[in-house]
């Protein structure tokens, strides 16, 4: 690597069908395509971690987290500079995990967060993390770009194939035109809060509440409400009862606006 070779990638376990709509969340412009069987790949058109006060690692961290929050798929980011190459994994909720190498290779994370790595991303939790033992261990003949590389390689196991081109290690620049021509690939970009607002739902639906907010199990839910809450209300209104009127209410309201939604989205 040298000064110039300053990048990222954002390497997502889902379709890229699946992943479009949380990435127009980001706000930024972004290239995806396809990268092996249940994978993608994002890569940054711009680079921010030119042009302001945060590098590219916390930049990137920050886009995994935004896109893994509500998913129920993770999100690997790969980053490196001129000093420094590493990998952040955000699931979810849960903190984001990373590790990093410093430029000659040498690793300075921690054993416990390749522990983690390996369990968010559901691997074999002796033969997995055997294989991953070299990344945490002195290596003269390897610098962080072959840090990274490896850890590239060890995913194809899990189904990641990287387009051809779509190296770690390389320029921001090349990297963009490479994704360019990739066959499947698609430009993202911030379209408005409308469609934000959208993409957003989409990504709530796609989630495990999905089935809940939209489809039969949602219809059926909010008829079930709506059936509950009008004889609890009359119920309550005889008996002169505020609290049962008003949790009658609740569910009536409730359940109208889950049809009422169910509908608007179909």
């Amino acid at each position: 690597m040298n000064a110039t070779s300053v990048g990222a990638l954002l390497l997502c376990r889902a379709e890229p069908a699946v992943v479009r709509p949380a990435a127009h969340l980001l706000r930024e412009r972004l290239l995806i395509a396809p990268a092996g069987e249940g994978w993608s790949v994002l890569v940054p058109e711009g680079k921010p971690w030119l042009y302001g006060s945060e590098p590219v690692d916390r930049v990137v961290t920050g886009w995994a987290g935004a896109l893994a929050v509500g998913a129920n798929w993770p999100v690997l980011a790969l980053w490196w500079d001129a000093d420094r190459s590493g990998c952040t994994l955000a699931a979810g909720f849960r903190r984001t995990v990373g590790y990093v190498w410093l430029a000659d290779g040498t690793p300075v994370g921690e054993d416990e967060a390749m522990r983690t790595f390996a369990a968010r991303l559901s691997l074999d939790p002796v033969l997995d993390l055997q294989a991953l033992d070299p990344l945490t261990r002195q290596d003269p003949e390897s610098d962080s770009r072959a840090r990274l590389l490896a850890l590239a390689g060890f995913l194809a196991r899990t189904g990641l194939m990287l387009p051809a081109g779509l190296t770690p290690g390389e320029p921001a620049d090349r990297l963009r035109e490479v994704a360019r021509v990739q066959p499947g690939a698609v430009q993202i970009e911030w379209a408005g809060w409308r469609d934000a607002v959208r993409a957003e739902l989409d990504v709530v639906e796609d989630g495990p509440l999905g089935p809940w907010l939209r489809g039969p199990r949602a219809r059926l839910l909010g008829a079930c409400q709506v059936g509950a809450g009008v004889p609890l209300t009359l119920w309550a209104a005889r008996r002169r009862s505020g609290g049962w009127a008003f949790a009658g209410a609740l569910l009536i309201a409730h359940g109208a606006l889950g049809l009422a939604y169910d509908r608007l989205r179909a």
